[in-house]
């Protein structure tokens, strides 16, 4: 409720499995038990290896928008139409070594693209600066002619969401930096400032 007060747009759910990354976090029921809380959007971000089984168990929790890694899915197509055909956004996740091009065919059922600054499974990371990357993807979607959300997970912070807003990224995951902040409000303003001014 704290973060929906300061004017986060989002809730970021990491979810884990201890398999496709070692810990293991957040379930469904702990979704569905705050979602009557709180009206700002929530997406869930599943680190797992069982993807076309989990994915419906969030939608039915209450997220709004459920994205998949593309090292996870056998057949990432499929999965992510699937994601759609439950009435969710769909989104594909792309680890720091997997390249833009692995998702250059799924677009047409990708409504958001998550690309990781940091390797999956710990909060607190050192940014892995993938600047080209962004702007790949960017050219990608604009190309594509699709309404595609691009994503910036892993060292989000006042020092380095600059750069990823003006590489083409327009939503972005803060946790360990925005949760410094002793104002929330004044982290979240501040942050969303420093994006928009490198995207204008």
């Amino acid at each position: 409720m704290d973060l929906e007060k300061a004017g986060a747009d989002r809730i970021h759910w990491d979810v884990m499995d201890g398999v496709f990354v070692p810990n293991i976090t957040v379930g469904p029921d702990v979704v569905k038990s705050i979602r009557s809380h709180l009206s700002i959007h929530f997406e869930a971000h599943l680190m797992v290896m069982k993807v076309d089984e989990i994915a419906p168990l969030y939608i039915e929790a209450g997220c709004q928008t459920v994205m998949v890694h593309a090292e996870a899915c056998t057949h990432l197509h499929r999965s992510l139409d699937n994601i759609q055909k439950l009435g969710a956004r769909s989104g594909v996740v792309l680890n720091p070594h997997t390249p833009a091009s692995t998702i250059q065919h799924v677009l047409e059922v990708t409504d958001h693209i998550l690309v990781m600054t940091v390797n999956p499974g710990f909060g607190g990371q050192k940014y892995i600066p993938l600047l080209d990357k962004i702007a790949e993807l960017k050219a990608m979607v604009d190309a594509s002619g699709n309404e595609i959300d691009i994503e910036i997970d892993g060292g989000i912070s006042a020092t380095t969401i600059g750069e990823c807003a003006g590489a083409g990224a327009n939503v972005f995951v803060s946790g360990s930096a925005l949760f410094k902040y002793d104002d929330k409000a004044a982290g979240v303003a501040e942050l969303k400032s420093l994006a928009e001014a490198a995207r204008s």
